[in-house]
């Protein structure tokens, strides 16, 4: 392309005219490649429940006896009562959530839960309850979560633009494969590192947020639609 134009402050647009490429010529009708779709999976850390944890505890007191102001008493001061507490582990990689603790036997109506800690991390939990009555028990539980990697599926659907087919991937993804029906028969495809395709030549670059694009072309005998 030659062209003759001063190089002042404005947007230069060149037209090339593209060669003509010699395709071979078609000895029958071409496959025709449909209903495509990009399968990809992504890696994600995820939290697996692995279980729940429980301890059964009692505080042990009797019940109608004067504080005296001797703590521990009731809440309002008036009977002397007992305090005692409990702790669960997670285990090593694990961690708690929703921490729970009840009364399930005894004078439940003269018991309360004083307080619940989780430690840094969530891997120890402790509770403790009050009974100003006589021996009650209480069933301490928490949920047991371990952090883990999983891969999570995607689908794409490629744009179809004149001769071409085009779509863009997160850098991240990885088991690309393409779903396509030849000729109405659904076939999967993985897309290998060298993006070999029975069907379409086929090649990759990057973009600058860090994706990927794809581009296929349809090899002789194929035609998208």
């Amino acid at each position: 392309m030659d062209m003759d134009d001063y190089v002042i402050d404005k947007l230069y647009i060149v037209r090339i005219t593209p060669i003509a490429v010699k395709r071979p010529p078609q000895d029958g009708p071409r496959v025709k490649v449909s209903g495509m779709r990009v399968r990809y999976t992504v890696n994600a850390l995820t939290d697996l429940n692995v279980g729940t944890a429980g301890k059964i505890f009692e505080v042990q007191n009797k019940g109608n006896v004067p504080c005296k102001s001797q703590n521990p008493c009731s809440p309002d001061g008036r009977w002397k009562a007992a305090t005692a507490s409990a702790s669960l582990d997670a285990g090593a990689g694990n961690q708690f959530r929703s921490p729970r603790a009840s009364c399930i036997a005894g004078p439940c109506p003269f018991t309360r839960i004083e307080a619940d800690f989780m430690s840094q991390g969530g891997r120890l939990l402790t509770v403790s309850a009050r009974n100003w009555s006589d021996t009650a028990t209480f069933l301490f539980e928490a949920e047991v979560f371990r952090p883990a990697i999983s891969q999570r599926e995607h689908w794409s659907y490629p744009a179809i633009f004149g001769d071409g087919l085009s779509f863009t991937l997160p850098a991240n993804a990885e088991s690309v494969s393409i779903e396509a029906e030849l000729d109405g028969q659904p076939i999967i495809f993985p897309l290998g590192p060298s993006l070999f395709l029975s069907w379409a030549n086929c090649a990759t670059g990057a973009n600058p947020d860090k994706g990927r694009v794809y581009r296929c072309t349809p090899k002789p005998g194929y035609r998208f639609q």
